[in-house]
C-alpha cells in the first residue's frame, strides 16, 4: 500500500466530482480538478486547475501534475495507460481501478470501437450515469481511499 498524496480529477465529464470532495474532506488529501477553459464555471468547490480548450491539454496537464502517489479519477483509457507509466494509481467514474493487467483489454476494446466508428458503425454511446453508479463509486473510492492511507 502507498500513501495518496494528491487526487487529481479530470474534470470536464467526470459525474463524481461532489462525491470526491465529500470523501475525501475528512482525510485531508488535496484533490484537484483539471479542465479546459469551456467548463469553467464562478460556481465551483475546491482546487481548479483551468487549460486551453485544444485538444488533449487537459491530459497534459493532469501527466505533468501526476506522480507515484496521486490518484487520477478519468474515463480516459488513453489517459490511464500513460499515468500508468507513471507508477500512479487511476481509477474511472464507477470506481473500476485501471492497472497494469487490465488497460490493454481497455485500450484494445477502444480501438475496436474507433474502427467499427470510422467504418460506419455508431453505437447508442454510453449509457446514462445513474444513482446505482454514483453509490458504487462513492462505496469502492471510500474503501480504496481506506486502504492507501
Amino acid at each position: 500500500m502507498r500513501m495518496i498524496s494528491l487526487i487529481i480529477v479530470d474534470a470536464d465529464a467526470c459525474p463524481v466530482k461532489e462525491e470526491v470532495l465529500a470523501l475525501t474532506a475528512p482525510l485531508n488529501i488535496p484533490v484537484t480538478f483539471v479542465a479546459s477553459y469551456n467548463h469553467f464555471s464562478v460556481n465551483r468547490t475546491g482546487n481548479w486547475v483551468f487549460v486551453d480548450t485544444t485538444k488533449e491539454a487537459a491530459d497534459l496537464k493532469i501527466v505533468n501534475l501526476t506522480t507515484a502517489t496521486t490518484l487520477v479519477i478519468t474515463q480516459d483509457i488513453g489517459l490511464a495507460s500513460l499515468l500508468l507509466a507513471k507508477a500512479a494509481l487511476v481509477i474511472n467514474q464507477y470506481g473500476l481501478i485501471y492497472d497494469v493487467n487490465t488497460i490493454d483489454a481497455s485500450l484494445e476494446r477502444r480501438y475496436l470501437a474507433a474502427k467499427q466508428r470510422r467504418q460506419g458503425v455508431h453505437s447508442k454511446g454510453p449509457k446514462a450515469f445513474t444513482t446505482a453508479d454514483r453509490h458504487m463509486f462513492k462505496q469502492r473510492f471510500s474503501n480504496y481511499l481506506q486502504t492507501n492511507e
